[in-house]
């Protein structure tokens, strides 16, 4: 499989809500950048991080494309995130059920045909305005 089919399977499974999927094309030692807080080393931080996720957040992303370079080992996404905000969590607006959608990409890595980096980017001002209204 290409870098691009990897990735493609990776959201795929994100919006089939298929966590074990989705951990299966991750290197054990996955580098995880989110836009906000710290750097996550390994497939049980990415782990704890996604629990964290599917608690708080119901997501499914929507009008995907998809970017490649040469190499075939790096891949660019751009996104609309279409979530709820189920659960409250620390430093963010009170959860109750709101609505949003809100734009976003991410920047992944592709090794020996596991992902090795998840970078990912939005503007979270937009987000705690979007929960807030």
């Amino acid at each position: 499989m290409t870098a691009l089919d990897i990735v493609k399977e990776y959201y795929a499974c994100f919006n089939q809500k298929n966590w074990n999927g989705m951990m299966a094309l991750l290197d054990a030692t996955i580098r995880h950048e989110p836009n906000q807080g710290e750097v996550r080393i390994g497939l049980e931080k990415f782990a704890e991080f996604m629990k964290i996720m599917d608690t708080a957040y119901e997501e499914t992303l929507t009008d995907m494309v998809f970017l490649t370079e040469p190499t075939d080992s790096r891949v660019a996404v751009e996104f609309m995130v279409n979530g709820i905000y189920k659960q409250s969590e620390p430093g963010l607006p009170e959860a109750h059920n709101q609505p949003y959608r809100l734009p976003a990409a991410a920047f992944l890595d592709v090794k020996a045909g596991k992902i090795t980096r998840v970078t990912t980017y939005y503007n979270l001002p937009l987000w705690i305005k979007l929960v807030s209204e």
